[in-house]
């Protein structure tokens, strides 16, 4: 990618996240309260700075239902899947985007909590936790259906919804 497209895309992302910027002006269509075509009215991602979801996504069933989950939110529009490899490799932009999200959630998939742990190593205390374990799911004994990716869904869409 090109060092403008690169920028560019940066620039989409932190008028998301409500990030200021520094220089340049934006397209009217990522300012703050731009209409989205799909719905007609302001688009979600640009009414506030975004509400983060970061999944364990670790390798057993629950890790891949927290990732599922979190891809299932984003895709209805309770929050937004983001990169938990970003905050543990300690990357700047990451860390910033996350403080200025409007919440953020933390869905670990085994009571090891590996979600947690990296965004408090990174400095970042200030979220929501979803433990799938309270929700009677058992690593290595869990079977990932889109039941149970809604039921999990709906779960971290009210945790992020106050």
């Amino acid at each position: 990618m090109n060092q403008s497209k690169q920028n560019l895309s940066r620039r989409n992302f932190l008028a998301a996240a409500g990030a200021s910027i520094v220089g340049g002006t934006l397209p009217a269509n990522l300012v703050q309260g731009a209409e989205s075509p799909a719905t007609g009215g302001v688009a979600p991602c640009c009414a506030t700075a975004p509400k983060l979801v970061f999944p364990c996504s670790g390798s057993s069933d629950v890790g891949a239902l927290a990732d599922q989950a979190a891809r299932q939110m984003t895709v209805e529009g309770t929050g937004k899947m983001y990169c938990l490899a970003g905050i543990g490799g300690r990357i700047p932009s990451f860390i910033e985007s996350t403080r200025a999200a409007t919440k953020v959630l933390v869905i670990d998939g085994c009571p090891e909590e590996c979600g947690r742990k990296t965004l408090e190593q990174a400095g970042l205390k200030n979220f929501v936790h979803l433990k799938l374990a309270e929700m009677n799911c058992v690593k290595g004994a869990t079977k990932v259906t889109p039941e149970r990716i809604r039921e999990v869904a709906a779960r971290g869409a009210q945790m992020v919804a106050g």
